[in-house]
């Protein structure tokens, strides 16, 4: 493909600065990269510099860079029906995905509701484990039940129930009636304590806080099955099964947040019950869902959650919920597309044959200089960085070790995404064995000279 790398950098880069606002933005930032190309798992800067996408753009990008049938698909879908009302109407490819989607989520969630994104899809997920209660005549079931490190999105409500540190504490959240329990990070559990009781201890406090709260004031429990945002995040062995358990005991609704795990990250179309043994009440997507061509959220409900409506207040009760975009016929058809490139090119065993290869490398750089843990799942993985491996004493964040981490990866073709001491990977699914070694060949020499350059600064004494 020939490309065009006839751009005005610095430029549009100044335009940047002076009007646009990037989410997280940060007032004076002016460093971002301007990216203008892409192909298969690489992005280009507006120079020409070839990068290894690590993070799939933003946990996203599932089948790469320029597919030429989702582009097809979506070019299609643009020239014949664009868009119309989803408050009165349907459209053919909102109603062939729904009925796809049926054949695909685990048990019985076979309502879905669509929206933007993965923020909007969380916020239906509360508001209708809300509005069920109420109509259930329950209406003091309002607690949604969270956890430490969690991340669940941006919007006011989704960022409300997320847990993950080191966001601005001047934007305001609900805080009456959000309660979050311990993360379930095994790297951080007490010491002495074995990861079985580690799980053990996490499940008496989500029980116990249950009671304490009363289960008769907790609506739902909402948990991503691997914690993305916070840090990959891989709880326990039975640990979310044992949630399901509990929850269910109590007769709280268990929301799954698979915005980031599914549509292949762990190398299935959801994660859930393939992976962890959940069949939630309610399940959340987006990101890979249509691969990060078209925004798109989904939210899938249970058929007795559905039904119980029905049966207790008639057809006459309205989920008083949706978006101008919901069910964007653009949208769905480059979901539906995406499921028919994956399902036909066995992409989800691909990226589980990968996957495993993806965390050999991954944890082939635990005995490197400043690496505390490595872990993942599936081909989503991270480094979390420390100042004493004996301690687990984390570096200042001040040092921005990831960051540092991150410049020498750019400056040698690769991009990560780094957040204090922490380095996050998640890679396109249609990435090679060959294009993994050369993922973590480039940043195994980024930890050596980020390590050699905290000591010859005397920030770091390099000593475990």
């Amino acid at each position: 493909m020939l490309r065009n790398f006839n751009f005005d950098v610095e430029g549009l880069l100044a335009q940047d600065k002076a009007h646009a606002m990037h989410p997280w933005h940060e007032f004076g930032r002016s460093d971002h990269t301007l990216l203008a190309d892409s192909e298969g798992i690489y992005v280009y800067d507006g120079e020409g510099n070839k990068f290894i996408d690590g993070i799939g753009g933003m946990w996203a990008v599932q089948l790469g860079y320029g597919n030429e049938e989702m582009a097809q698909a979506i070019a299609d879908q643009v020239r014949s029906m664009v868009y119309y009302s989803p408050w009165s109407m349907a459209t053919p490819p909102h109603a062939q995905l729904s009925a796809k989607l049926a054949t695909m989520t685990p048990g019985d969630l076979n309502r879905f509701f669509y929206s933007t994104g993965g923020s909007t899809a969380n916020d239906a997920a509360v508001r209708f484990a809300h509005y069920y209660w109420n109509v259930m005549e329950r209406r003091t079931k309002k607690t949604i039940i969270t956890r430490a490190d969690a991340y669940h999105g941006s919007t006011y409500l989704a960022d409300s129930i997320s847990g993950k540190p080191g966001n601005d504490d001047r934007m305001e959240r609900v805080t009456e009636w959000i309660n979050h329990v311990s993360s379930p990070n095994p790297y951080r559990k007490p010491d002495g304590m074995t990861d079985e009781e580690f799980k053990d201890h996490l499940l008496k406090e989500l029980e116990d806080r249950i009671l304490e709260i009363g289960p008769d004031n907790v609506a739902a429990f909402i948990a991503e099955p691997v914690l993305a945002s916070g840090g990959v995040i891989v709880p326990p062995k039975g640990y979310q099964k044992g949630c399901l358990e509990v929850c269910h005991k109590h007769d709280v609704l268990y929301i799954s947040d698979e915005v980031v795990t599914g549509f292949g990250r762990m190398g299935h179309f959801f994660a859930s019950e393939d992976v962890f043994e959940v069949v939630p009440d309610i399940l959340t997507a987006a990101k890979g869902f249509t691969s990060g061509y078209i925004p798109a959220g989904l939210t899938a409900i249970s058929e007795r959650l559905h039904q119980d409506i029905i049966d207790k207040s008639g057809e006459s009760a309205t989920f008083s919920m949706g978006f101008t975009y919901s069910g964007h016929p653009v949208a769905m058809a480059a979901a539906l597309k995406n499921i028919e490139i994956m399902e036909r090119d066995n992409i989800m065993q691909h990226a589980r044959d990968t996957g495993d290869y993806f965390q050999e490398r991954l944890n082939s750089l635990a005995d490197m200089p400043m690496v505390g843990d490595t872990r993942g799942v599936g081909l989503m993985g991270c480094i979390e960085c420390v100042e004493s491996k004996t301690s687990k004493k984390r570096f200042d964040d001040e040092l921005s070790v990831g960051k540092m981490i991150d410049e020498k990866c750019q400056a040698n073709g690769l991009i990560l995404r780094p957040m204090w001491s922490l380095c996050v990977f998640s890679p396109p699914l249609i990435i090679t064995k060959a294009q993994v070694d050369d993922m973590f060949d480039i940043m195994a020499k980024a930890i050596q000279e980020t390590a050699d350059e905290l000591v010859r600064s005397g920030k770091w004494d390099g000593k475990d």
